[in-house]
């Protein structure tokens, strides 16, 4: 019998943030690939790895967690303000879907350095040293992100000093800008907050009543306070990834939040839409040790967040939800500016598993309606290796 021979695909595996995935440029791609379908979705699920029963995403370049089970395309933008069209997959483990519908915030810090050092950027924009702006169209969700990237001698600056809980190594510093992150298209007819309230009473069966902020910005993301569902905050990721009661209930959560926010039309949708909405729980600043065994003490914090993705407690925070966090804390009335003692602030820094992180948000609130022009935070990327992935050439 004979087999398809591999093919080999030009690819970049990166670090961005606290995730890490394998980056295409677009036209690089097998023609039948460059445009959304079943083939290209085929292509990346046997790139990563998946599905795989054993969830351990060994016959590909998956490590089995949400935050390494990534593919990201990137192209020269359509847009004339833009450089390039950022395009964010995330593979399920077990099951045979990408799902389309958000965006990755840590894989966002090493867009730009991927976008120049593959010549996507116009040359005549990027200092010889200094810091180049990039312009990112966001397709997922239609937004623009702009990334600060350290150049020296005409090429990214990878290495620096900068430290990033929940990465071992210290990196150069990336800075990001999401403009206006909240939504405008998805769900609740546009609104930040798809009900129009800050604070909503959502009925989870099996479990009760519970005070949720449900907010679309950056991703959507469903709040809930700690102790209403019996954590306390402090929690690490074994405390609940290793109790499947926990998972189910914070699936639950997910899924009729994701149904009231208008996100889903069933609660059936919701397994077929795990990357989003993300769902979180918060309380206030109390002294707790690390994954790493470092000590993060009260007066450290504002509040501590844990949040999950892709069903599992993240080890540390994903970006998007980073976003959503800074701008629900910069108003008051949500429950993230309560844990966060209720005062009108535009920066918030939180404790997640790893460590801490600082975002900023600025809030606005006109006619009634509150508006986020922007959210702010730092992140690293670096590229872990180049030149071609393989796959099977009769696998999409």
């Amino acid at each position: 019998m004979a087999y398809a021979a591999q093919i080999k695909i030009p690819a970049t595996y990166m670090r961005g943030g606290t995730s890490k995935g394998v980056f295409f440029n677009l036209l690089d791609l097998p023609a039948v690939a460059q445009v959304p379908g079943a083939a290209r979705d085929a292509l990346l699920l046997r790139v990563i790895g998946s599905p795989d029963p054993y969830e351990k995403q060994i016959d590909g370049m998956g490590a089995a967690t949400s935050s390494t089970s990534k593919t990201v395309i990137v192209s020269k933008s359509l847009r004339a303000d833009h450089d390039v069209d950022y395009l964010f997959g995330q593979v399920s483990i077990d099951k045979p879907f990408v799902d389309w519908s958000g965006n990755c915030g840590n894989l966002s810090a090493a867009v730009g350095s991927f976008a120049i050092s593959s010549g996507l950027v116009d040359p005549a924009r990027l200092p010889q040293n200094g810091t180049a702006v990039v312009r990112i169209w966001q397709a997922n969700i239609g937004k623009t992100i702009i990334a600060h990237v350290p150049m020296t001698d005409g090429a990214v600056q990878e290495t620096g000093d900068f430290e990033l809980d929940g990465v071992t190594f210290p990196a150069a510093e990336v800075q990001l800008e999401f403009l206006n992150p909240a939504a405008d298209e998805e769900g609740g007819g546009g609104s930040m907050f798809p009900t129009g309230n800050l604070v909503d009473a959502l009925e989870v069966p099996g479990v009760g009543t519970l005070n949720v902020t449900m907010i679309n910005a950056g991703i959507p993301t469903i709040f809930v306070n700690a102790r209403d569902v019996g954590y306390t905050g402090a929690e690490l990721q074994n405390d609940i990834n290793s109790d499947p009661k926990a998972l189910a209930l914070f699936e639950t959560i997910r899924a009729h939040g994701a149904l009231r926010m208008g996100l889903i039309a069933h609660l059936d949708d919701a397994a077929k839409r795990q990357h989003t909405p993300k769902v979180a729980f918060v309380a206030g600043p109390t002294e707790y040790v690390s994954s790493s065994g470092k000590v993060v003490k009260a007066q450290d914090v504002d509040l501590l967040v844990r949040a999950l993705s892709m069903g599992k407690l993240h080890h540390a925070m994903m970006g998007t939800a980073a976003v959503a966090i800074g701008t629900a804390a910069a108003i008051p009335g949500t429950l993230v500016n309560l844990a966060a003692g209720g005062e009108l602030r535009s920066a918030v820094r939180f404790g997640h598993p790893s460590g801490t992180l600082r975002v900023g948000a600025e809030a606005q609130q006109v006619d009634g309606e509150w508006t986020v022009t922007k959210a702010i935070m730092s992140r690293s990327a670096r590229v872990l290796m180049e030149g071609w992935v393989r796959v099977p050439g009769d696998c999409f």
